[in-house]
């Protein structure tokens, strides 16, 4: 089973690209990311004809989350725990039975952070304790479960094309990498590290001073495993090659494949 994340900056504007590349790819299961739409202004016919069941937590302009499945799912999520009442739409969530069990898939936009020396950071780090709080509450139920999406966190400085440059961004600040490390610490896997242990693996490559063409990356969109996905783990990829297509989002599709037969 194909799990992948896309943060698509804008579906409307990316429709095309979303489509194409569900037709090459074959996801099982997408989450994506900054859809910048509500519900009534998603390509869901065009989604559906694709054969995908479709989930939205959207908002006018900006943000926003979709789960996509090729298989019946239950959703069990639309925000975080203890969310308040004009939460931005950040977080989906669906369970799908496979051969081998139940498996959760959630789909986050983790906050950006900056500026660093405002609310904006302090906003990001609570986000991040929250999402460590459904984290344990799935790890005790002790299934498969993947936690996809766009975390706005270079986890260390072989993520980022140059630390120096990020010193005061919140995607590389200490407080957002301990909280990533939390993360990982309850026994979670990131997968792409389970198979490129080191160097550099960009998944956002910003629209400004030619980022793409000079390799210029950073590594912010990540899928953490629990054990129970991770003993299954087949495969995972970057999809490099939409970064290059017309009209691309700044970020690409990051998947693993879990063996489940």
């Amino acid at each position: 089973m194909k799990i992948a994340t896309w943060n698509v900056n804008s579906v409307r504007k990316r429709t095309g690209n979303l489509l194409a590349w569900l037709q090459k790819a074959k996801p099982d299961i997408v989450v994506l990311q900054e859809i910048k739409a509500q519900e009534a202004q998603f390509p869901r016919l065009e989604i559906e004809a694709a054969g995908y069941k479709v989930e939205i937590v959207g908002q006018k302009g900006f943000n926003g989350v979709a789960l996509l499945s090729l298989h019946p799912v239950e959703i069990t999520a639309r925000s975080l725990p203890d969310p308040a009442a004009d939460e931005p739409a950040r977080y989906v969530e669906g369970r799908v039975q496979t051969p081998k069990g139940p498996l959760t898939v959630g789909g986050l936009y983790l906050p950006n952070g900056n500026p660093i020396h405002t609310d904006k950071f302090a906003y990001k780090i609570a986000w991040m304790d929250r999402l460590g709080q459904r984290a344990r509450s799935l790890l005790a139920r002790e299934e498969m479960f993947v936690l996809g999406g766009d975390y706005n966190v270079c986890p260390t400085d072989a993520d980022v094309f140059s630390p120096a440059a990020f010193a005061d961004d919140a995607l590389c600040q200490p407080q957002s990498r301990q909280a990533l490390r939390a993360l990982l610490n309850l026994g979670l896997t990131d997968a792409v590290r389970a198979f490129d242990i080191e160097g550099p693996q960009y998944t956002y490559w910003d629209y400004q001073a030619g980022a793409w063409q000079k390799n210029n990356g950073l590594r912010i969109d990540h899928l953490l495993l629990s054990p129970q996905a991770a003993d299954r783990l087949a495969a995972v990829g970057i999809d490099k090659e939409e970064r290059s297509q017309p009209e691309p989002s700044d970020h690409v599709p990051v998947w693993c494949a879990l063996d489940l037969a």
